[in-house]
């Protein structure tokens, strides 16, 4: 099981986020303040440092937090590619600001004085991103190790625990309410499901963006697929562009988000081999 094609193809936002957090945490580590940023009953009760709250959401505390944190979010690319660059925007807002908010919150209520009692980074997001993936994403493969039973799923789930736990109750906790704003999320409170941002915001920001950083795919030059045609022949209809056999790395892609092989190829089918529409009337159909 893998995230589909390599690189952040189809999923500008998740580059975007994965290079931001990556950024910040190696500039705050290289000032020596990435294990610092941690949020505390002290730091937003009574020294009111509300930029913490903005800062945890992307910097790791540690180098092995980060590479964890970094895989998975590439991993979760996937989810953007199912529900297309605005709805995931919507998802990450939600599920950060929803973690961020219950971490405050619980902050209030034990009112420890412990200093950098929750661990930074974007653990909201991530164990929100669990939710699907435990829900929508199928086992393709099953194996045993030394007697053990595994499936391809099961490197993700390692790679979660990993990061619950490398920090104890400093990164559980950060990991626990990402797991609840990922559940509201899939109960769809509020409709948050449907939410989308308007399309001059989207406008907006995908020119100030990084290349690429675009939800739409790059235009495939169009071909001749029946070869050269001769003056003969010039009074016979075209074929329908329906017909063309769809691709296999198409094909790969739509598998990879957790749609039935034999579902995405009639899909890309009507689709004429565009992956975005095909995704479209995939979703549509697991809707009804």
């Amino acid at each position: 099981m893998n995230g589909g094609p390599s690189g952040f193809h189809n999923a500008p936002v998740t580059k975007a986020f994965v290079i931001t957090s990556a950024l910040f945490t190696v500039l705050f580590g290289i000032q020596g303040r990435s294990s610092k940023l941690g949020l505390s009953y002290q730091d937003i009760f009574e020294k009111f440092r509300i930029w913490k709250l903005i800062t945890s959401s992307f910097v790791f505390s540690s180098t092995p937090e980060l590479m964890f944190g970094l895989y998975l979010l590439y991993y979760f690319r996937v989810f953007e590619r199912q529900i297309g660059s605005n709805k995931y925007s919507v998802f990450i807002l939600f599920s950060g600001t929803l973690s961020l908010l219950l971490e405050v919150t619980l902050l209030s209520l034990l009112k420890d004085t412990t200093e950098n009692l929750l661990t930074s980074g974007p653990y909201g997001l991530i164990f929100a991103s669990f939710i699907p993936f435990y829900l929508d994403i199928p086992v393709s493969t099953r194996f045993r190790v030394f007697g053990v039973n595994f499936s391809d799923k099961s490197f993700i789930y390692l790679a979660g625990l990993q990061l619950l736990l490398s920090s104890w109750k400093r990164s559980i906790i950060p990991g626990v309410c990402g797991i609840i704003a990922g559940s509201l999320y899939r109960l769809n409170i509020l409709g948050i499901r449907k939410a989308k941002f308007p399309e001059f915001v989207a406008s907006f920001f995908s020119r100030l963006s990084l290349p690429s950083f675009s939800s739409s795919s790059p235009p495939t030059p169009s071909r001749n697929i029946v070869g050269t045609i001769s003056p003969n022949t010039r009074s016979q209809p075209a074929p329908m562009a329906s017909s063309v056999e769809p691709s296999e790395e198409a094909i790969a892609t739509l598998v990879s988000m957790g749609f039935d092989r034999n579902a995405a190829r009639q899909a890309l089918v009507h689709a004429r081999n565009d992956v975005n529409a095909a995704t479209n009337i995939l979703l549509e159909a697991q809707s009804h």
